[in-house]
Formats: structure tokens, C-alpha cells, sequence
């Protein structure tokens, strides 16, 4: 495993951290290998019922290494793009596609390909320095690691153009208006508070939270009909979850359920 990026799990919660500090955690391709087979091991790790990203040092993640960019352009300009279908992608579904909650702690700027990751996430808490920043239109390229979807869906496709076309700095404050960001917490609290959100989606009824981000999915792209029937199919097959018995005896009870993840 490479040092890039750290992985552990604990009760139930994998913390993915971007680990390269000193270069604002941008995605060289050492990083974005082991970012993307890291999320797919999270994902079919039984043990692990919520995951939380984030990055160590004082950015998230800048986007891609122009660096290793610039060198692989002079090589060949095929070579230099392949990443988006070879890193970008997997990594974006393998976030937005997770059968389990993904909480980005978004610990400072997250730009291009880093704030796209951020975006497929199911939830976003920035400590109050974090910013976002498409980039994109900045060195004259388009949107990519499926900004061009989650973005629109977050805030509308009006303000989505205006921040592709006009990239800037989205502070914390101004993310959290918008609609980017869920919630927003002193720097010295984003680890523990980020923390406690994605330990309390780890103890809760991870097959159901699977069945939430599916049946969302589904939903931006098929009609209310078609999406009627997805949520039946989902709802049969989280009916018959371990989890679902367990909290309607309890509420009978009286008591608090307590999901297994079954």
C-alpha cells in the first residue's frame, strides 16, 4: 500500500486520508492509484459501514499535479488525459457508487479533481479556512471527475455554469449558502466533529443508507414512474434486512434499535 494514503478502520469506520502535504495532496499517479484501489477495498470491506475522507496538511486536495501533468504532455498529450477514465472515474463512482455513507472533511482548498471527490460524497463538513475552486476553464480544460453531474444536482445548473466559466475561490461560508457544503466548523474541530458524523452513520443501518444513495441515483436520470419502481424494489430488499426487524421490535419496545449493518 502506498503511503500516499492512509487507510484505517476502525468500529465500523474507514478514515481515507489524502497524504501528501507538502504538495497540497495533488493527485499525482501513485496518489490516485492508491486512492482508487483504496475506496474499492473500503467498499467491499464487510467491517466497514461508513467511510471519511479527507487530507493531511493544510489542503484537501488541489487536483491534479500539474508537475507530473506538464511532463507527460511534452511526452505525449494522449497519455496525459488517460487518467480521467483510468483514475478519475473509478474513483468518482467508487465514492458516489459506495453501498455505504462517505463523509468528505474537507480540511482546506479542494480544487478541480479534489473538489469533484468532495462533491460525490454524501455529505461534506469544511472546517471554516476550506474553500472550493473548479479550476478547470483556468488551465483550458472541461469539467471532469463528475463535477459536470454532481454539481448542477447540488446547486442548479445556473450556478454551476457561472462557477465553471468563472472559476473562483468558494469559501466556506459562501459553500455552505449554496448548498455545497452541509455543515461548517472551526478548523481545530473539523477532525472531531467530521468525526462523530460519520461514526454515527457507521453505527446506523448501513443496508438502508445503501438503498437511500441508490434509489437517489436512480432517480436524477428516470421518470417518477420508473423511480416508483425502483423504491419498491429497494424497499422490499431493505424490508428483509436484519436491521429492519431489529428496529421495528425495538420502537414496539420502546427501545433504541441498535443496526448491525444486516
Amino acid at each position: 500500500m502506498s503511503d500516499t494514503v492512509l487507510y484505517d478502520v476502525t468500529e465500523g469506520l474507514a478514515t481515507v486520508t489524502l497524504n501528501r502535504p507538502d504538495a497540497m495532496n495533488a493527485l499525482n499517479t501513485e496518489l490516485k492509484s492508491a486512492l482508487r484501489d483504496t475506496l474499492r477495498a473500503a467498499a467491499e470491506d464487510e467491517a466497514v459501514r461508513a467511510v471519511l475522507l479527507t487530507g493531511n496538511g493544510r489542503a484537501f486536495c488541489v487536483g491534479q499535479d500539474l508537475k507530473e501533468h506538464i511532463g507527460a504532455l511534452q511526452e505525449g498529450g494522449g497519455s496525459a488525459l488517460s487518467t480521467v477514465e483510468e483514475h478519475y472515474n473509478p474513483i468518482t463512482l467508487a465514492i458516489a457508487g459506495m453501498p455505504k455513507p462517505v463523509v468528505a472533511a474537507v480540511n482546506g482548498v479542494a480544487a478541480g479533481a479534489g473538489a469533484g471527490f468532495a462533491f460525490a460524497a454524501d455529505h461534506r463538513v469544511l472546517a471554516e479556512s476550506a474553500a472550493f475552486n473548479t479550476s478547470f476553464a483556468g488551465i483550458a480544460l472541461t469539467a471532469d471527475s463528475g463535477i459536470s453531474w454532481t454539481l448542477p444536482r447540488l446547486i442548479g445548473p445556473a450556478r454551476a455554469s457561472d462557477l465553471l466559466l468563472f472559476p473562483r475561490s468558494v469559501r466556506s461560508g459562501e459553500a455552505l449558502e449554496l448548498g455545497l457544503a452541509h455543515r461548517v466548523v472551526p478548523d481545530d474541530e473539523l477532525a472531531e466533529q467530521a468525526t462523530a458524523v460519520a461514526r454515527e452513520l457507521a453505527q446506523g443501518p448501513t443496508r438502508a443508507y445503501a438503498a437511500i444513495k441508490e434509489s437517489l441515483a436512480y432517480g436524477a436520470g428516470h421518470s417518477l414512474a420508473e423511480t416508483l419502481r425502483k423504491e419498491a424494489e429497494l424497499q422490499i430488499r431493505a424490508g428483509a434486512s436484519e436491521d429492519h426487524q431489529a428496529a421495528v421490535e425495538a420502537f414496539v419496545k420502546k427501545e433504541k434499535p441498535r443496526f448491525r449493518g444486516r
